[in-house]
């Protein structure tokens, strides 16, 4: 597994710049169990869930949930933020290819391109596996991936990020190199930059880590590679009335898998 690990253990400027109002969302991966499992969810699991903005809003509404990410930093980070707001949440610092849970959980979810840093066809399948298992039956798990009319093998595209809080500033430039994604393998070289304005003085770190592009018809193969998941919808926003498409109204790649046993 690859991540960009110097930033990720910058966990406040990572939540400088990315702190926002996820509870639009939050209905969304709600209602899709709704839908899906005919019932109300009681339990969730946010998984690479750094600062843990999905886990704190589902906490919010009462339902018991779990953040689990594989840095210790984050997880701390995230448990302290959820301290303070009064939250109710269980933490777990673990491989999302491998771990287990006390009791399973109604839903599982991973969102801003998570699984990008799993790399091979078996990583992915092993963590089907590994989701599944943690699933009650009927349970779903929602992938949240970009776009790939926005991110692609011919071009891998342009993101930049920016936030402000007490009196710092951080950009983040990503793809700084204009990576290629490997046609056999999928994987890119990609590396970003972290431009932060403190005390009147600009640093900036560099990161790089390998990223797999993960196209529908890989997600449906390795979901029925696992033989414990199956795709049972996809969606272009978070919005369950917004398909899969080319339109602008689709903005991301959502995929809701499915338990089958």
């Amino acid at each position: 597994m690859a991540e960009h690990n110097t930033f990720y253990k910058k966990v406040t400027y990572y939540d400088i710049v990315f702190d926002r109002d996820v509870s639009r969302e939050v209905d969304f991966i709600l209602g899709a169990y709704q839908r899906y499992a005919g019932r109300k969810a009681k339990s969730t699991l946010d998984i690479a869930c750094g600062p843990a903005y999905h886990a704190r809003e589902v906490a919010r509404r009462g339902i018991p949930t779990i953040g689990l990410d594989l840095h210790p930093e984050m997880v701390q980070f995230a448990k302290d933020r959820a301290i303070y707001e009064g939250l109710n949440i269980a933490w777990l610092a673990a491989d999302m290819r491998s771990f287990k849970l006390k009791s399973p959980v109604d839903i599982a979810y991973c969102v801003f391109d998570g699984i990008d840093a799993l790399l091979t066809n078996q990583d992915l399948v092993k963590h089907f596996q590994t989701v599944a298992k943690n699933l009650t039956p009927k349970g779903i798990y929602i992938v949240d991936l970009t776009h790939p009319r926005d991110c692609s093998y011919w071009d891998y595209g342009h993101f930049a990020y920016k936030g402000k809080r007490d009196g710092v500033a951080v950009e983040i430039a990503w793809a700084t190199n204009k990576p290629k994604f490997d046609v056999l393998t999928g994987i890119a070289d990609v590396e970003i930059e972290i431009r932060v304005k403190e005390n009147g003085k600009q640093t900036i770190i560099k990161d790089s880590a390998k990223e797999r592009l993960l196209l529908p018809q890989e997600i449906q193969m390795l979901a029925d590679l696992s033989s414990m998941m199956k795709v049972a919808g996809w969606y272009g926003d978070f919005n369950l009335e917004q398909p899969l498409d080319n339109s602008s109204a689709s903005r991301r790649m959502i995929a809701v898998l499915q338990k089958t046993r």
